[in-house]
């Protein structure tokens, strides 16, 4: 998985290339600075769906939706100070 997040431009590309040939996954990238541990999160997102039995690709899919939203709502998460950790409870946990 080739990800794109350090990227310039308003979309954010990730690239999954398999032997069968590379599948994009895209999303509009967040303006925030909340984006520390976004490629751990990432990956252990993925092995979760894998772990579950999803196929590559379609964990791949999954996770990086999940990221999309927890980056969404990290900066309704106080902590810390600097680049702020990505929201990884945001389903189940809100500031609002």
């Amino acid at each position: 998985l080739m990800k794109g997040g350090h990227g310039d431009g308003a979309i954010c590309t990730d690239l999954l290339v398999t032997a069968q040939g590379a599948t994009p996954f895209s999303a509009r990238r967040l303006s925030t600075r909340n984006t520390h541990g976004t490629g751990c999160t990432l990956s252990a997102a993925i092995a979760a769906g894998l772990a579950h039995g999803l196929p590559l690709e379609q964990a791949v899919g999954v996770a990086h939706r999940y990221l999309q939203r927890a980056i969404a709502a990290a900066d309704d998460l106080c902590v810390g100070s600097g680049h702020g950790p990505v929201h990884h409870f945001h389903a189940v946990w809100s500031h609002g």
